[in-house]
């Protein structure tokens, strides 16, 4: 087999192994606790709706908080898999086709 072949299969099946514990690791009870919608609650027009409390910590109610905090784990090697699709992409997309056409 071609080196570059083994060598996406390992980084792949590395990410996946990656993805799987961040995945495994998520408290999901804190999302799955509830088998009825939830009532959304609504900010008040005074500024109170900013993700930052007094201290100037991150509310951890906020949308940047669940996100970053919560599923960094899985963020990261998303983040890195839709990289390596998209240089992959272009290294396709620039290889030459090695075949002959002197019909």
């Amino acid at each position: 087999m071609n080196k570059k072949v083994l060598l996406g299969g390992a980084v792949s099946a590395l990410l996946l192994i990656v993805l799987v514990v961040g995945v495994a690791t998520v408290d999901w009870d804190d999302y799955t606790t509830s088998d009825v919608p939830n009532e959304v609650p609504v900010f008040p027009t005074d500024d109170q709706d900013s993700i930052w409390d007094d201290s100037g910590e991150l509310k951890e109610e906020s949308l940047s908080y669940t996100v970053f905090e919560k599923y960094g784990v899985i963020l990261l090697p998303l983040a890195l898999l839709m990289f390596g699709a998209m240089v992959g992409g272009v290294c396709i997309a620039r290889e030459e086709v090695e075949s002959d056409d002197s019909n």
